[in-house]
């Protein structure tokens, strides 16, 4: 069942939306984050708030993610430059370079 919202702005005490004369009429395409489905709509951009802030939410966690993996790959190549450091020290001690 698909819910229509009445067209009511609460921008001019909800009024009739003016639609392509208010500012805030806004086109949107792309897929909606919870369904997958294309998208390709006008509406208030009030009325886009909660897709779009789904959609920011998701790409926050994929952006948390990657930065993730980076971070354990520095962590990883630090660990191996520290290791050749000291194996290097070592072998410079042994043969009194130091």
């Amino acid at each position: 069942m698909k819910i229509e919202a009445k067209s009511n702005c609460p921008l001019h005490n909800f009024e009739p939306c003016k639609q392509t004369e208010c500012a805030w009429f806004i086109q949107v395409r792309g897929n909606n984050p919870n369904t997958g489905a294309e998208v390709d709509e006008w509406a208030c951009a009030i009325a886009w708030m909660p897709m779009l802030m789904i959609e920011n939410s998701q790409q926050q966690r994929s952006t948390g993610a990657a930065v993730e993996s980076f971070r354990n790959e520095m962590v990883k190549a630090n660990e191996t430059n520290t290791q050749v450091l000291i194996s290097a020290t070592k072998q410079n001690i042994t043969e009194g370079k130091v």
